[in-house]
């Protein structure tokens, strides 16, 4: 039985820069009608990026499948090679020629205040790609994406019969209600933090029931306050484990869902699952970047136990 899990979504190149002032000194409220600025930043960082990569790395280490299916650009050659050394298939990575691999610039300053610029490059044609090429899969999840390649990897999972998780994350404003409520009816999950399900709600007019009964499970996380999984009829609270310190939230949510997919595919019950997948959130947070954390499956099954008193 095969227990490959597709997963759709960006790649991307963070360049993380760091400026030692303060913007407020330098932006004046009266004159942001015309900004002509520079700010000096005298550190540079390239981290991997990425919803797909992200969950797909946590996958892999903890001993599971993950088939990326996502576009790179021409600048993606290192990416590539990143993979194979990981042990990561990159058959179903199509490379846009022309294109460069979607990248983020984030310049933050001395209060963290950050200043954002997102190139999506190649991830504008992740449309291009198909899950029906892909093989059998034991499930797929649809991160954020490219716009039209959400749509239709959605479409095809659920004209396939692959068991879809939709994980809209920051690409949800994107959406009307109607395309939402759309990509709930071909979902046989949603996983969404606490404000994007709060903007799923208002903009489809449904309520949290109407949503879980249309899944086998909802799962909503809530940052600190743990995370809920209604399935079945039934919630499931989720406790947060204690992280060994607090260094940077980038692809927390990743992690989480690759625990999720990790349950999935395995035949965990949702606590058991949601379990997991809040060991995975503890264990990145204490990590800068989306991929600079490491464990073995052993590793995480002794964390588990220790956790929460029984082993899976």
């Amino acid at each position: 039985m095969t227990k490959t899990a597709l997963i759709c979504g960006s790649l991307a190149f963070d360049k993380i820069m760091q400026y030692h002032g303060r913007f407020a000194d330098t932006l004046l409220a009266d004159q942001l009608h015309r900004v002509n600025v520079s700010f000096l930043v005298p550190t540079l960082r390239t981290e991997f990026g990425g919803c797909s990569a992200n969950i797909a790395y946590n996958l892999k280490m903890l001993g599971g499948d993950p088939l990326i299916m996502a576009t790179i650009g021409q600048d993606g050659g290192e990416y590539l090679d990143r993979f194979h050394k990981l042990g990561i298939e990159t058959r179903a990575i199509k490379k846009i020629d022309h294109a460069y691999t979607a990248q983020c610039f984030v310049t933050a300053d001395q209060d963290n205040n950050q200043i954002n610029a997102f190139h999506p490059g190649a991830m504008q044609f992740a449309h291009e790609n198909n899950v029906a090429d892909q093989g059998k899969l034991a499930v797929a999840i649809v991160a954020p994406d490219g716009r039209d390649g959400m749509l239709k990897h959605a479409r095809d999972c659920a004209e396939l019969g692959v068991p879809l998780m939709f994980d809209p994350g920051q690409q949800l404003p994107m959406f009307s209600g109607d395309e939402l409520i759309k990509f709930i009816e071909q979902a046989a999950y949603l996983a969404a933090n606490d404000y994007e399900f709060e903007m799923i709600l208002d903009r489809t007019g449904l309520t949290p029931g109407d949503i879980a009964q249309r899944l086998e499970a909802l799962i909503v996380t809530r940052g600190d306050k743990g995370s809920e999984i209604h399935a079945g009829g039934q919630r499931y609270d989720i406790p947060v484990v204690p992280a060994a310190a607090v260094v940077d939230p980038t692809g927390c949510g990743d992690a989480y869902r690759a625990g999720l997919l990790y349950g999935i595919t395995n035949g965990f019950d949702w606590p058991t699952t949601g379990r997991i997948a809040s060991l995975l959130g503890s264990i990145k947070i204490a990590h800068q970047g989306g991929q600079n954390h490491s464990f073995t499956p052993a590793e995480i099954a002794d964390k588990f136990e220790a956790a929460f008193g029984y082993r899976y």
